[in-house]
């Protein structure tokens, strides 16, 4: 985390005002950006309490996901300030409260309005989906609104960071959103818990009441696995369709982010700058605004240095002057948040040309970036798989007896955790310690030094069922280098005759 720890007054580019609210381990200030004159929230975290409390993973969670995201239906962080006793995160002002409050006060919504509320909600959510990132406590008590009731989606401590390969079984977030594989302690992929609050979510802004809950929670439970609730007779035609199609507890049958933006319920009145699927966040750095920019070179900050601070996502006193006048603007001029949004982007950013490659958070896959041209309006991928290998419609005892000719083949040695699950090493002339049938013991995989020395790949085989019938057959790298893995990874696909 970057910051001012040495600073005698950390926040010194900031005038605070009063506390917004109070929590377990700090409070909210609402507070001025003095350069720019924009109202911020600063979240003050105590140091002392947050390891007293065991809570320094959920916060450096939140803070490492909010500053991949630059979208308008999610809270923004612009600067993180850390210093020996506190940590200051400065994000977006959001001022009329939260969306549980709002349906408390009015009741259940009208269709129109509900459907605006759950619109953004389903693009913000998308947009995480994209960056790999899974909310997991999706709730209306943590859906805030602006002045001009647009939601914001806020508090991602639960979150975590997908990666190909691996599913979760942490049980997260409020028992009456969950999905009833979280709450059964199975495993899951992400992207349909989400879905599923968002079902929940969706039954609250039509009803004004939550379609499962019980004060007692064994109940509670018991009707979230069973699917068991009511839809009232009010609801449209189109709504009872989706309502039910986004509470399937099978989570491989329940329907997905993309199926919601298609259905019929959720494209009326759609405006214009939702149609289109959000950018992911590494295609969003390399683009700067002119406008904004010249009125940060105003203040006196240089203008090179900027463009590469922007585009290099660091955080300095010039970026988050940047930012914050940028935000200000699309949302006063109706930029991020009016039906001309797409056609004010395309007009007013200029793209930077990177000689980078973007990093990835997703393991070991190489991603492939589609560059527009300068001036052209951006392309944005259709849709993103959620798994990466290789496919087949083979019975799973038959593709799984192939992979084990094949790593014989390579000379690869294995380790069984599961039925289809198991870890492997390979090197280039391994030498002994390894068993007459290709397996290899508990202690050898975790000699660092003869890794080293090898050149050894460690890596892991994964059979997943896919929900079209298929299954896939996933390979990921731990350890050794990558180019001789991909090498590895092009042999084995040639040694395998049932893919």
């Amino acid at each position: 985390m970057e910051g001012a720890g040495k600073d005698v007054n950390p926040l010194r580019n900031y005038r605070i005002g009063k506390t917004l609210g109070i929590g377990s381990f700090g409070k909210v200030k609402i507070a001025e950006h003095i350069s720019t004159g924009h109202k911020v929230a600063i979240k003050i975290l105590n140091r002392r309490k947050i390891k007293g409390m065991e809570m320094e993973e959920k916060v450096k969670r939140e803070i490492k996901i909010l500053r991949l995201f630059m979208h308008p239906h999610i809270i923004r962080l612009y600067e993180v300030i850390d210093t020996q006793a506190d940590i200051y995160v400065v994000m977006e002002y959001v001022k009329s409260g939260e969306l549980f409050d709002y349906i408390v006060e009015k009741g259940r919504l009208q269709e129109e309005e509900a459907r605006r509320f759950f619109q953004q909600i389903i693009s913000g959510v998308e947009y995480c989906h994209r960056n790999m990132v899974v909310h997991r406590d999706l709730k209306p008590e943590n859906l805030l609104l602006d002045s001009k009731c647009n939601v914001k989606i806020a508090d991602f401590g639960l979150s975590n960071v997908m990666r190909d390969g691996h599913f979760l079984k942490t049980s997260c977030g409020s028992p009456n959103y969950a999905a009833p594989e979280v709450i059964s302690g199975k495993l899951y992929a992400g992207p349909e818990v989400d879905v599923w609050s968002c079902g929940v979510i969706l039954y609250a802004l039509l009803c004004g009441t939550l379609p499962f809950d019980d004060e007692n929670i064994p109940n509670l439970f018991k009707k979230i696995k069973g699917g068991i609730y009511t839809l009232p007779s009010h609801l449209s035609g189109a709504a009872r369709d989706l309502i039910p199609r986004m509470l399937v507890v099978d989570p491989m049958k329940r329907i997905t982010i993309r199926e919601i933006r298609e259905h019929d319920w959720f494209k009326i009145h759609l405006p214009r700058y939702l149609t289109v699927p959000p950018p992911d966040s590494a295609q969003q750095v390399k683009k700067i605004d002119e406008e904004t920019l010249r009125e940060v070179i105003v203040m006196g900050y240089d203008k090179n240095l900027l463009v590469e601070s922007i585009q290099n996502r660091l955080q300095n006193e010039a970026t988050v002057a940047y930012y914050l006048l940028l935000d200000n603007r699309l949302r006063t001029t109706s930029g991020y948040l009016g039906a001309e949004c797409q056609e004010a982007m395309d007009s007013s950013f200029s793209s930077i040309a990177s000689y980078e490659t973007p990093s990835s958070a997703r393991g070991n896959r190489q991603q492939i970036f589609m560059e527009s041209p300068v001036g052209s309006r951006p392309h944005f991928p259709a849709e993103r798989k959620w798994a990466l290998g290789l496919q087949s419609r083979a019975h799973p005892r038959e593709i799984m007896t192939e992979v084990l000719k094949a790593l014989q083949e390579l000379n690869v040695y294995w380790k069984k955790i599961g039925h289809y699950n198991m870890k492997c090493r390979w090197s280039p002339g391994f030498p002994g310690q390894i068993h007459n049938n290709h397996t290899f013991s508990a202690e050898s995989i975790e000699n660092d030094s003869l890794s080293e020395k090898l050149n050894l790949i460690k890596f892991e085989i994964q059979l997943y069922k896919t929900r079209d019938e298929k299954y896939l057959l996933d390979l990921q790298r731990f350890s050794g280098p990558q180019l001789l893995f991909l090498d590895l990874c092009a042999a084995f696909l040639a040694q395998l005759r049932v893919l």
